[in-house]
Order: structure tokens, then sequence, then C-alpha cells
């Protein structure tokens, strides 16, 4: 049975393929940043197969992320930028280098101490690099709730964070109280500013409260959906459904839902 190797260099060989000259017309065409969305697309959908515990999916998901990955670095290496080699050499290193209580002789005895050494000799790797300030280094090209997360963590590192929990909770509700003034105002871009300041805030209180805010608001959308499924199931029963009800009794369905 042919090994990991193997099935890798098979990969990279259709790959190759698939762009030469005789091979597919559309996966010629395309180009780094065209590849940009199925990144994203195949990121969600090994999240997706996580969440549903569906192992088999996952199995095809994180294939499906690395064709991105390999097709990529097959693009970069036709237009001379860099090769498959490149990627897996700096992948290995960086994992060797970030890791010396595993490959050299430095004692760390728990998770936490790990992960400080980690950001620890991330810094240091970063800190030749010519950057003004320190957000440059987050990209801003990532989902907004990863790239606020990101670049509060990394304020915060420097000093700039809440002292306490309650204050915390007060600006919620200062932001919450500007989104009323800024619908009265009939400001479209303020009313958008206002929103964005509450839901930066809110990506801070999980922060804050050590909670991944993108795992936290997909276990939210699950549960939600959960219970509007229940609710549905519920009417279905006497031949309805959900816009036929008045606000009280979805209200009603949906704490029954909430219990069960």
């Amino acid at each position: 049975m042919p090994g990991p190797t193997q099935e890798f260099s098979k990969l990279l060989d259709i790959m190759r393929k698939l762009r030469s000259p005789e091979g597919c017309p559309w996966d010629r065409e395309q180009t780094l940043e065209s590849l940009r969305r199925f990144v994203v697309e195949e990121t969600y959908e090994v999240l997706d197969a996580i969440d549903r515990e569906d192992w088999d999916g996952l199995a095809e998901e994180l294939g499906d992320l690395q064709l991105q990955i390999v097709f990529q670095a097959e693009i970069a290496r036709s237009e001379g930028l860099f090769d498959i080699e490149r990627v897996l050499r700096n992948i290995n290193e960086k994992l060797v280098r970030r890791h010396p209580h595993v490959f050299e002789s430095e004692s760390l005895s728990t998770a936490n101490e790990v992960t400080q050494r980690w950001e620890e000799l991330k810094a240091q790797e970063k800190s030749g690099r010519a950057r003004s300030g320190l957000l440059d280094g987050v990209a801003r090209s990532q989902p907004a709730m990863l790239e606020a997360q990101q670049v509060s963590k990394l304020a915060a590192r420097a000093g700039f964070d809440w002292e306490r929990f309650e204050d915390m909770g007060e600006k919620l509700v200062e932001e919450f109280r500007e989104i009323g003034e800024a619908r009265s105002s009939g400001v479209p871009d303020r009313l958008e500013d206002e929103v964005g300041d509450l839901l930066f805030m809110a990506v801070n209180v999980a922060r804050y409260s050590g909670v991944d805010p993108e795992i936290a608001l997909r276990r939210a959308n699950a549960k939600f959906r959960g219970r509007v499924g229940a609710m549905e199931r519920e009417l279905a029963e006497g031949g309805r459904q959900i816009a036929d009800c008045a606000a009280e009794e979805l209200e009603s369905l949906w704490q029954r839902a909430k219990q069960a």
C-alpha cells in the first residue's frame, strides 16, 4: 500500500499535469488571487466536518484543503516565486525552532508554558522584519472576527487592556445605547460604525474570558438552528409554519425548544 510520501508525490504530479499545456484549461487560468475564496471555503468546510463529527467527511475536506495548498504552491513555482519544497521546509524548520523543549534541552512542563514560549519565539522571529506598528503583522484579509481577536490580543499583551471585567460590561451597555442613537440619526455610516464597535467589544469580552469567539459563535449558531428546527417540527404537526405565528406564540415555542 502506498505511504503518505508516495501519495503526496502523486498529488504533486497530478497538479502539475493539470497545469501543463496538455492539462485543464480552467486549472491553467487560475492565479494566486483567484484561488483565495476557495482556500476560505475549504477551511470552513473542514470546520463544519469537525463540528458534525463527520470523520469520513473530515478526511475528504482535509484533502480538499491540501489541494489548495499544493495548487497555490504550483502556481508560485511556475511564476518563479517559490515551490512546495520551500513551503514544507519552512514549516518543518519552524516546528523544530518553536519546540525547544522537544528538540533541544529546554524544559517546559505545562501547556500554558509551551504557549507562552511559542509566542515569545514567534515575536523574536518577527522582530527583524520591517514593521512600523504593533498590529502590522495581523492580516487584514482574514475574517473580521479573527482579525478583531488577534489585534485585541496583541494590544493586551502590550499592556493596552481592560483592568476589570465589569468595565467591559459597562462599555457593552454604552455601545448598545450608541447604536440606538445612531438608528435615530438616520445616518447609515454612523450606524454601521456603532454596530461594529459593539461587535468588537463582544470579541474583547470573549478574548478576556479565555473563549475563542469564532468557536463560541459557531456553537451559538448550532444551538439556534436546533431550537428553530424544534419549533418547526412542532408547528408541522398542525400543518403550520413559523410565518403563521404571532410573536407571543413564537416566544412560547422558543421556550419549549430551549427547555428541550
